[in-house]
């Protein structure tokens, strides 16, 4: 089954383009999963949310709601884990509500296929053993056989991207290595993506149809294969990531 939605729904920016102006910021998720059956959490990178946060989330949305949980950064970026099991409490309290779709752990572009790094994805998996995990490489150099069998053997997914076609970016590749098939919409703007003074520049694009419509063999292929697809658009700007899935709604209704 193919699930569409948004990477993180809480931005002051979409108020206008999106949320209504006098809507209050509580009723926000409550509001977007009128429209959407899923949501990647992206607050949980950089903060371990609180019990009773996490239970608003839970009571917020309808029982077909699916949660998407980026792993804390200390898991992926400082790689030290001090968050895990304060991480893992909240992501279980998601699961035991029957509202998970996976753990993505998105790692940095630094993070490059060497022994040293990928003993630290696999013991990372373990940690997070009973949970389903998706994986997400910025590096251009993961993509190779070994990596899709290795995550295969780790019953892991691979986060299929689509985002700027620069050197050492990964490609468009879609593969199936778990239960669990994910897509992200980064966007394609090249001339923001090393080089921003803000961070929400790098995802202000908006895609177009026919850009959009590369994926739909490929988003349908991934759901011919796998238990369940994510797909979620990045491209948060302006809820420019709205628009982008709007479209991809239509696109797979199109091709039905």
């Amino acid at each position: 089954m193919i699930h569409l939605g948004t990477s993180g729904f809480s931005y002051k920016d979409w108020v206008g383009p999106y949320y209504p102006e006098k809507l209050p910021a509580g009723q926000w998720l409550a509001y977007y999963a009128r429209e959407f059956n899923t949501v990647e959490l992206n607050v949980t990178y950089y903060r371990v949310p609180h019990e009773r946060m996490v239970q608003g989330w839970i009571e917020r949305t309808p029982p077909d709601f699916l949660f998407s949980v980026k792993a804390h950064r200390s898991l992926t970026h400082e790689r030290e884990a001090p968050e895990l099991e304060a991480f893992r409490q909240r992501v279980e309290q998601i699961q035991a509500a029957g509202k998970l779709a996976c753990v993505l752990l998105q790692f940095p572009y630094a993070f490059r296929p060497t022994p040293e790094n990928w003993d630290y994805l696999k013991a990372l998996r373990q940690d997070l053993a009973d949970l389903p995990v998706v994986v997400e490489f910025r590096q251009r150099a993961w993509i190779q056989e070994q990596t899709f069998a290795t995550l295969r053997e780790m019953e892991a997914g691979f986060c299929c991207v689509d985002e700027p076609r620069l050197p050492g970016l990964m490609p468009p590749v879609a593969r199936v290595t778990g239960p669990v098939a994910y897509v992200r919409f980064h966007g394609r703007n090249a001339k923001k993506w090393w080089h921003h003074e803000h961070a929400w520049e790098r995802y202000d694009y908006t895609y177009n149809e026919e850009e959009l419509r590369e994926w739909v063999p490929r988003i349908q292929d991934l759901d011919r294969q796998a238990v369940r697809v994510m797909v979620y658009a990045n491209n948060h700007y302006r809820a420019q990531s709205v628009d982008t899935i709007r479209k991809l709604q239509y696109l797979l209704a199109l091709d039905e």
